[in-house]
C-alpha cells in the first residue's frame, strides 16, 4: 500500500459522542447538571450584602443606571432574550415564576432519590407539590400574566418545607450525587451485559446453518447422483471451456465457498450486470461436502454463457501443515483450545470462535497465484456480495505496480491499523504504521504476476509463523493480509465495493452508486437475521422460480 498523506484523525465531536452514549446516560447526567444549576442559583441569588440596606439598593441602582456599561447595553441584552424568548418575568431576581422553577428542578432530582431510598410517602408528597407549583405557572402562562405573590406564596412556603425536610434525610447535593452515580454505573453494567447476551446470541444465529440451505444441498447432491447427463457436463468440458480456464484476454473471478446459494447470487448478480457476459470466467472451490450439489446446480443452471470451473480444496495435496502454517498450528492442542475453550479464566470471546476461522476455505485467498497459475489478474469476491454494476473496467485499472487494488477503509479511525493489530508488541511496532489505513476483503483486484514477483505468500506465512501464539493479532484473515500487503495495495474508488449492509445503516445514495455490495457482519441477507431493508438487493438475484428452490425455501 503506497504511503498517503497522513488523514485528518479528528476525534468525534462532542455532540456525536453524545447521542452515542445510552439514554439513561444522558437523563442522569441531565438531571445532575440541572442540579449543579439549582444549588449555584440559590447561592448567588440567597446571599445578599448585609450591609446593604432596601433603601440604599434602590437608590443606587437608580444613580447607576445611567453610567454602568452592563446597563448601557441594554438594547443588546434585549436582542438575546428576545431570540431566546425570555420574559422579563424570568429574567427578575425577584420573580416567583423563577422561585418556583428552581424549586421544581430541585424538588424532581429529590423524587428520584427518594424513590431509590423506598421512601414512597416522601417522593408522593414531593410529585403532588412539584403538579401544584406547575399548576400555577402554566395558569399565568395561559393568562398572559406574570405569577402574583397571593398565588406563589403559599406554593413556595410549602415547597421549601419539603425541600428542607430532604436535606434532613440527608438528601443533600453530595448524596444525591454520588447515588446518581451509583444509578449509572449500575445501568452501565447490565447494558454492558446485555450488549455481551446480544452479541453471543448473534454469533450462535450467523453460524447456524439455515434448514433451507441444508435442504437445498442434500436435495442438489441427489439430482447430481442420479443424473448422468449432469455429471457429463462438467467431465466433457469442450476444448473451448478448457481454453478459456487459462485465456488472459477473459475476466476472472474467483469465489471460494460453501454455500451454494450465496455463490449463485455472486455469479447471477456478476453475469446480470455485465456488457459481455461470455467473457466471464468464474473460477469456484468449495468443499468435499458440497462439491457435487455445487456442480449440480451450475450444471442446471445457465448465467448468460458465463464459463464456471468448480474444484474442492481436499484436491489441492500441496496445502499441507509442512506449508501451509494455519494448518500447523490447527494440529497444536494450544490452539485448538485457544479456538474451542479459550485461554485463561476469562475465555477466548465468542466472536473469534466462529468455524470459519477454521476453515482453510478462508485462507484460500493467500495462495490464489499458485491455485490458478497460468492466470495474471483476478478479481476476487467474497460470497456474501451482490455485484450491480458492470466489473470488466476493473481489469483496466492500473495498480502502479501494486500487487491488489482495493476499497480503503479508514474514513473511521476504528479502521486503522492499530485496530486489528497489537501495536505494543515489538515486531508490529518496528515495522507497521498504526495509523495506516485499513482495506477490505470481499472485492480486490489482484495483479497475480506481482504477487509472485513479491513472494506475497512468503510474506503472508513469514507473520502467520511469527504470531503462532495469537501475540501480533486475534484471529481472522484480515489481519494477515494487511501485513502480508503491507505497502502493496492501491486504492480503488469507494464505489467499486460499498460495505457495512450486513451490520450497519448505509446511505442510500451510495449503494445506489455501488459496483459491489457487501453484507459483512453477521446479519447475512440469507439469515432471519439479516437486515430486511438491504434483503431486496439480494433476493432480486435469487430464482425463487426454481423447482428445487420453492421446495426447500417456500414451505
Amino acid at each position: 500500500m503506497r504511503r498517503r498523506p497522513f488523514l485528518d484523525q479528528r476525534r468525534p465531536s462532542f455532540k456525536r459522542r453524545w447521542q452515542q452514549r445510552p439514554w439513561w446516560v444522558r437523563l442522569a447526567l441531565s438531571l445532575l447538571f440541572a442540579l449543579a444549576c439549582v444549588l449555584l442559583l440559590t447561592v448567588i441569588l440567597g446571599s445578599p450584602d448585609p450591609g446593604a440596606s432596601p433603601s440604599t439598593s434602590t437608590a443606587s441602582s437608580g444613580t447607576e443606571a445611567t453610567s454602568s456599561p452592563l446597563l448601557r447595553q441594554r438594547s443588546y441584552l434585549e436582542g438575546i432574550t428576545d431570540a431566546l424568548n425570555m420574559t422579563d418575568e424570568m429574567l427578575s431576581a425577584r420573580s416567583f415564576s423563577r422561585q418556583l422553577m428552581d424549586q421544581i428542578y430541585l424538588a424532581k432530582s429529590y423524587v428520584v432519590v427518594a424513590k431509590e431510598a423506598n421512601n414512597l410517602q416522601f417522593a408522593a408528597e414531593l410529585s403532588a407539590q412539584v403538579r401544584q407549583a406547575q399548576s400555577i405557572l402554566v395558569h399565568a402562562a395561559a393568562h398572559g400574566g406574570t405569577v402574583l405573590e397571593q398565588e406563589a406564596e403559599k406554593a413556595i412556603r410549602d415547597m421549601s418545607v419539603l425541600l428542607f425536610q430532604a436535606q434532613q434525610l440527608r438528601y443533600d447535593s453530595g448524596i444525591t450525587i454520588m447515588k446518581l452515580k451509583g444509578q449509572i454505573q449500575s445501568l452501565e453494567e447490565k447494558s454492558k451485559a446485555e450488549a455481551e447476551k446480544s452479541t453471543k446470541y448473534g454469533q450462535i444465529a450467523a453460524e447456524e446453518l439455515p434448514k433451507g440451505l441444508y435442504c437445498l444441498g442434500v436435495r442438489l447432491t441427489m439430482e447430481w447422483f442420479k443424473n448422468s447427463e449432469l455429471q457429463r457436463k462438467f467431465s466433457d468440458r469442450s476444448p473451448v471451456v478448457q481454453n478459456n480456464l487459462r485465456d488472459n484476454s477473459l475476466y476472472h473471478f474467483c469465489v471460494f465457498s460453501d454455500n451454494i446459494l450465496a455463490v449463485s447470487v455472486v455469479v447471477n448478480s456478476t453475469a446480470t450486470n455485465s456488457k459481455h457476459p461470455e467473457k466471464i470466467v468464474f473460477h469456484l472451490v468449495t468443499d468435499e461436502l458440497n462439491y457435487a450439489p455445487m456442480r449440480a446446480w451450475f450444471a442446471m443452471s445457465d448465467y448468460r454463457g458465463v464459463t464456471v470451473e468448480i474444484q474442492k480444496v481436499e484436491d489441492f495435496t500441496w496445502l499441507n501443515a509442512s506449508y501451509v502454517p494455519v494448518l500447523k498450528q490447527l494440529q497444536n492442542t494450544a490452539t485448538q483450545k485457544f479456538y474451542f475453550s479459550g485461554s485463561g479464566n476469562r475465555g477466548t470471546p465468542i466472536k473469534f470462535r466462529n468455524p470459519k476461522y477454521l476453515s482453510m476455505l478462508n485462507h484460500l485467498r493467500f495462495y490464489i497465484p499458485e491455485i490458478y497459475p497460468e492466470l495474471q489478474k483476478v478479481v476476487f469476491l467474497d460470497d456474501d456480495i451482490v455485484v450491480q454494476k458492470d466489473l470488466s473496467e476493473l481489469f483496466t485499472i492500473n495498480l502502479n505496480g501494486n500487487v491488489m487494488g482495493a476499497v480503503e477503509t479508514c474514513m473511521e479511525t476504528f479502521h486503522r491499523f492499530h485496530k486489528y493489530l497489537n501495536h505494543s508488541h515489538p515486531l508490529i511496532r518496528a515495522h507497521f504504521d498504526p495509523d495506516a489505513c485499513g482495506w477490505a476483503f470481499g472485492m480486490n483486484v489482484l495483479d497475480l504476476v506481482e504477487w509472485r514477483n513479491k513472494n506475497v505468500t512468503g510474506i503472508y506465512h513469514y507473520w502467520q509463523e511469527r504470531n503462532a501464539d495469537h501475540t501480533l493479532w486475534k484471529l481472522g484473515s484480515l489481519p494477515p493480509g494487511l501485513l502480508a500487503f503491507y505497502g502493496l495495495v492501491e486504492a480503488l474508488d469507494p464505489k467499486w465495493h460499498v460495505l457495512g449492509l450486513g451490520y450497519t445503516t448505509v446511505d442510500p445514495a451510495t449503494i445506489k452508486e455501488g459496483a459491489v455490495l457487501h453484507y459483512n457482519g453477521n446479519m447475512k441477507p440469507w439469515l432471519k437475521i439479516g437486515m430486511e431493508k438491504y434483503k431486496s438487493f439480494w433476493d432480486n438475484y435469487v430464482d425463487y422460480s426454481h423447482p428445487l428452490i420453492q421446495q426447500c425455501f417456500m414451505r
